[in-house]
């Protein structure tokens, strides 16, 4: 089972309370939402890897492997 993360959880919460968004703001709504989604990742990777220091072990790619593994990859923005 796969975890949201805030920014899309914010998204799924928007959906439900917006009826109507302007077709002329969708690609401007989606560039904001995909850098969100791009900052998030980073984050949730940087935290993984500090965390993962202090064991002193190697993550070669272990940290992309669990961001994917937790949040399928982040490919759901909206729907």
């Amino acid at each position: 089972m796969s975890k949201n993360t805030a920014v899309e959880w914010l998204v799924d919460e928007l959906n439900k309370k917006i009826d109507f968004i302007p077709l002329n703001k969708w690609d401007e709504i989606r560039d904001i939402v995909q850098q969100a989604k791009a900052m998030e990742r980073e984050q949730i990777i940087k935290a993984f890897c500090e965390g993962y220091d202090h064991d002193g072990d190697n993550y070669d790619g272990a940290e992309i492997s669990y961001y994917n593994r937790t949040y399928k990859g982040g490919d759901k923005w909206m729907r």
